[in-house]
């Protein structure tokens, strides 16, 4: 098996990505790496880390970082920052396979490129340490979002969380912190029990049938709860915050239909706390590089 420890890696490659990975390539550069930027044409200066394009990034770096997500829906390498389409091309790939590769996604991204079946292709999105760590700016970009949506304050308010994962633990959490009434779902009975110990109103989320009586609703179970059955029975005034990851748990065209203001907040570490989200990724694939070759 391919041997490699951290101190053999000198430099990374920072391909894509908003601005997550600015913060990645800066936190990496502060650690003493060298950090090249590609697939990043519209900035004018990244201060001490190197700007160049994505082919150059690629050849000239011992390990390459793809954003999250890492490929569009077209196949391209997901690059805001630039007014590019950018595709991997045979030599990129041919060079991809000489190193470790970090991608979030990573069967979304081996089907884009599945030449990259045959490499070493981490994906850090799936790590149980990402998500955990990424559970709190969540969490704290879900009472961003409530406060710039709801006119009332968060204290004193009826909230209720769906779903008692990572996300809906820290939520109900911050929320409980900020005086509100928090009502929360769960399906175990464990959890249920933990809701209540911690102050909260327990409700089994099979009982959810009617949503009535709260002002702000945060969705994280990654299915479809808020269907137009539901909604029907959910008060007009009520606003619904739908945290899961596509397709969701709430049915925005039934929510237009009937006049509930629902909201899809999608990626909320990245747009509410780059800084933080572009530090998780680094310690989740630094971990990821000490785990395998060490």
């Amino acid at each position: 098996m391919f041997s490699m420890k951290i101190s053999n890696i000198k430099s990374f490659g920072i391909i894509g990505g908003d601005k997550r990975q600015l913060y990645l390539a800066k936190s990496i550069s502060d650690s003493c790496y060298d950090v090249l930027l590609g697939g990043f044409d519209k900035l004018q200066s990244t201060g001490s880390l190197v700007l160049t394009d994505v082919n150059t990034a690629i050849y000239e770096s011992d390990a390459v970082i793809f954003p999250l997500p890492s490929v569009r829906a077209d196949k391209s390498i997901n690059t805001p920052f630039s007014d590019r389409t950018v595709f991997l091309d045979e030599d990129e790939i041919d060079q991809l396979l000489k190193k470790p590769v970090f991608v979030s996604m990573r069967e979304k991204f081996l089907r884009a490129y599945p030449k990259l079946k045959d490499g070493r292709v981490f994906d850090y999105f799936a790590k149980e340490e990402f998500a955990v760590m990424n559970a709190l700016p969540t969490a704290e970009g879900a009472v961003e979002c409530a406060m710039q949506n709801f006119e009332g304050t968060i204290s004193g308010s009826k909230c209720l969380v769906v779903g008692y994962g990572r996300i809906g633990k820290l939520l109900a959490k911050t929320l409980k912190a900020l005086d509100a009434d928090v009502t929360v779902t769960a399906r175990k009975a464990s959890d249920i029990a933990y809701i209540s110990a911690t102050g909260c109103t327990p409700m089994h989320t099979e009982k959810l049938k009617s949503v009535k009586g709260y002002d702000l609703v945060f969705n994280t179970v990654p299915s479809m709860i808020f269907d137009k059955k539901l909604l029907m029975n959910t008060d007009i005034n009520t606003i619904i915050i739908d945290l899961a990851s596509l397709p969701g748990g709430v049915d925005f065209e039934a929510a237009r239909g009937f006049n509930i203001d629902a909201v899809r907040a999608l990626s909320l570490p990245g747009k509410c706390a780059p800084k933080t989200a572009g530090e998780i990724i680094k310690k989740t694939v630094f971990n990821i590089i000490e785990e395998v070759y060490r």
